[in-house]
C-alpha cells in the first residue's frame, strides 16, 4: 500500500491565531520607543501565511529594515510564550477529524511560521499524537514549496496533498508538485483549486474520493 501524507498549512487552515498573536505583539509594542502602532485582528489577519521577512517589513513599516526585523524577532518570541499560555481557536471539528485522518494517513504540519510556533500550538491543545512531522521557515529558511518538497522526502511519502486556505499555499504546493486541498473557510480565496473543503471536517470523505478515483484505495 502506498504511503500518502496530509500536509497542512496552520493559520487558517487548523486553527485562527489571529487574536492570541496579535494581543502578544501590542504586549511588545508597549514596550518600544520608536513603533507604537496598536494592532488588530484584522491586521493580523491580513498578513497570515506571509514569511517572516515579509510581514516585518509590511507591519514595521515605519522602521528600517533591520529594526523591523529585530522588532518581528522580539513579537515572534513572545509570540510563542503566548500561545503555549493562551492558544488560538481550533476549526470544528479538528481532533475529531485528525483522529480519524491519522488512522489512514501521514501527518504533518508545514507552515511559514518561526520556530516554536507549531510546537506551541500542538503543545497548548495536546494534538502531538495526530501529526508525524512539521517543518517551518524559522527553521530552515526556505520557501513553503521546498520545506513541503523536504518532508515528502525525508519521510519517503509516495503521494501528498497540500491543505492550506490562501493562494500563497496554492502556489507552494503547485512549486511542490504536490495536489492542492484548499481549505475555503480559512482568509483566502483560490478559484485555481481542483479541490476544496467548506469545513474541515469534510476532509476524509473528500480524501476517499480522490484516492479511490485514483486507484489508490
Amino acid at each position: 500500500m502506498k504511503k500518502t501524507g496530509i500536509l497542512f498549512d496552520l493559520d487558517g487552515t487548523l486553527w485562527d491565531s489571529s487574536e492570541s498573536v496579535m494581543n502578544s505583539w501590542n504586549e511588545v509594542v508597549d514596550k518600544q520607543p520608536d513603533f507604537h502602532k496598536k494592532g488588530t485582528v484584522d491586521d493580523m489577519m491580513a498578513l497570515m501565511g506571509k514569511t517572516m521577512e515579509e510581514i516585518a517589513y509590511i507591519y514595521f513599516d515605519t522602521v528600517s529594515k533591520e529594526r523591523a526585523m529585530e522588532l518581528m524577532t522580539l513579537c515572534t518570541d513572545h509570540e510563542n510564550t503566548y500561545i503555549r499560555e493562551h492558544g488560538g481557536i481550533l476549526m470544528p471539528k479538528l481532533e475529531e477529524t485528525l483522529k480519524i485522518l491519522s488512522e489512514k494517513y501521514f501527518l504533518a504540519v508545514v507552515s511559514n511560521c518561526q520556530c516554536g510556533y507549531i510546537e506551541a500550538f500542538m503543545e497548548y491543545h495536546k494534538l502531538e499524537q495526530y501529526f508525524s512531522d512539521h517543518e517551518d521557515f524559522g527553521s530552515t529558511q526556505m520557501p513553503k514549496a521546498d520545506n513541503i518538497r523536504l518532508v515528502v522526502e525525508r519521510n519517503q511519502l509516495d503521494t501528498a496533498y497540500y491543505v492550506g486556505d490562501i493562494l500563497g499555499d496554492y502556489l507552494a504546493a503547485e512549486a511542490a508538485g504536490v495536489p492542492f486541498i484548499h481549505a475555503a473557510y480559512g482568509y483566502g480565496e483560490v478559484p485555481q483549486a481542483s479541490y476544496r473543503i467548506e469545513a474541515f471536517e469534510e476532509l476524509p470523505a473528500l480524501l476517499d474520493k480522490i484516492l479511490s478515483k485514483d486507484g489508490q484505495v
